[in-house]
């Protein structure tokens, strides 16, 4: 029987992988199904892509439990075979480094609960975004042929990575905490690789400094108005009872992290989890029976519903519409740009002018369309390692040399997933160079730094796992772990 595959992102100690499991598994199936920890079993359905001989249910075993999480065995099994397709080989017995590592995942889960960590819907749906439009990159950029690869359209793509894309986010954001007042100072720096000889030092890789130049296709006047047309007719339906809020929101919204709930937030949420001026209409609305005005955001068109107010926070839920952009409109951004690059190589107008004047990335225009990424330590620096750069940018700046400006390209905005056309110049390019303290002081602390994060998190993996409850099925007690408290 074939199933289909789910994105389960998970990390150990020291690393992130990514795995396919079936559907509803990182936080089990239906929550509150699994028997209490003295159970064994579950059953669980497995949503078929292909026809076989009656998969109806496959009856599943819990075999592990960490505090009140279950881990079954489909999760287990459905990563090794993920794991094998995607030829990613295990540094022991993948039936024993599987369960832990997803063990690992639920502690870091545990304890984001425990310290009420959040994460906004929009981080979800942004991250989930990416992660599609990187696929939809990878196979030549056509979104047919990626649902056709898939066996599944992107609204089901959305809904399957939604939960874990949440649970990664809420992961990374629990591990930023509890490092977060970890230092080293430049002498740490110093005692660290004086002690390595020089053919140990850190290879440092290419890194590129980049400034680009985007315009953002206009919408038409008569798409945003069938956009706002559409929006008043549903809250024209809800108000006169011939329908619900939630089912116009589960057929016809374009958030994927919340059109599944019926459009509803998982939570309450203050103002600063959401979008200004979505938060600025959502925290005024005081009747759960009406519905907002008509909100724009940099997201799309959005109704809001107010659900209920606890004190500074709000439950709302919300139908986001987002206008389509005609291929003409593309076509018309990409010549202007052209045209841009034709003047800026022939000398009429600088880049950093053009990019200041003539630039809709408000994040890079104030700075002459220089690119800033956010290095370990948390400060901002113009330097990219390629793998760090956007996909459709990393493309197009590894055939630049210095200087040079590219011929436009599209690209996708990752924070709204809208349609950017864009042309870059390659600032600067530092290549790959065995480290040395004047010119990689900065790279060279991140290694120590990240050691010393790495170590702390070690640590305290190791004292979660003696504090929190752990029950193991008995043919798993033999396995040679990592983090040897699992078993009591």
């Amino acid at each position: 029987m074939k199933v289909r595959y789910k994105t389960v992102l998970w990390l150990a100690a020291s690393a992130f992988f990514f795995a396919g499991v079936s559907a509803g598994t990182v936080n089990g199936v239906a929550r509150g199904a699994f028997p209490a920890p003295d159970g064994d079993s579950v059953t669980a359905k497995a949503d078929s892509v292909e026809e076989g001989p009656d998969p109806a249910s496959v009856v599943d075993e819990v075999i592990w439990v960490v505090g009140d999480e279950p881990i079954l065995l489909s999760d287990v099994e459905n990563v090794k075979l993920q794991s094998e397709m995607e030829g990613v080989k295990w540094d022991g017995n993948p039936d024993c480094k599987i369960p832990e590592q997803l063990a690992v995942q639920k502690l870091f889960l545990h304890q984001a609960a425990i310290d009420s960590v959040e994460v906004s819907e929009s981080e979800v749906s942004q991250s989930v975004e990416r992660q599609i439009n990187m696929w939809i990159q990878m196979v030549g950029g056509d979104k047919e042929r990626l649902e056709e690869y898939k066996n599944m359209s992107l609204t089901e793509m959305r809904q399957n990575l939604h939960d874990d894309f949440r649970d990664r986010l809420l992961i990374d954001r629990e591990r930023e905490n509890l490092v977060a007042d970890i230092t080293v100072s430049p002498a740490d720096v110093r005692r660290y690789f004086s002690t390595l000889p020089e053919d140990s030092l850190p290879i440092i890789p290419t890194e590129v400094e980049v400034q680009i130049i985007t315009r953002t296709p206009k919408v038409e006047q008569e798409e945003i108005d069938r956009v706002k047309n559409t929006l008043r007719d549903y809250t024209e339906r809800v108000t006169n009872g011939e329908t619900s809020f939630a089912t116009l929101a589960r057929l016809y919204s374009e958030d994927p992290g919340t059109a599944r709930q019926g459009g509803e937030f998982e939570d309450y949420v203050g103002r600063g989890m959401l979008d200004p001026t979505f938060a600025s209409v959502a925290f005024n609305l005081t009747d759960p029976k009406k519905i907002s005005k008509i909100v724009e955001t940099e997201f799309g068109f959005h109704i809001i519903q107010l659900i209920d107010k606890r004190g500074d926070k709000i439950k709302v839920r919300h139908i986001l519409m987002k206008p389509k952009v005609t291929q003409a409109a593309i076509d018309f951004a990409s010549s202007q740009l052209d045209s841009l690059a034709r003047d800026i190589r022939g000398g009429k107008i600088s880049f950093d002018q053009a990019a200041s004047y003539i630039s809709d990335d408000k994040d890079t225009r104030n700075n002459n369309g220089l690119m800033a990424n956010m290095g370990n330590d948390g400060r901002m620096t113009s330097r990219f390692q390629m793998r760090n750069l956007p996909s459709e940018v990393a493309k197009v700046v590894d055939t630049l040399k210095v200087g040079e400006v590219s011929a436009p390209f599209r690209m996708i905005n990752e924070k709204n997933g809208r349609t950017m056309c864009a042309i870059v110049r390659l600032r600067n390019r530092i290549d790959t160079h065995r480290a040395t303290i004047t010119e990689d002081f900065q790279a060279m602390k991140d290694i120590v730094l990240a050691k010393r994060k790495e170590e702390y998190i070690d640590n305290w993996i190791k004292d979660k796992i003696m504090t929190t409850y752990v029950r193991i099925n008995d043919r798993y007690k033999g396995c040679d772990f990592q983090y040897k408290g699992w078993i009591k």
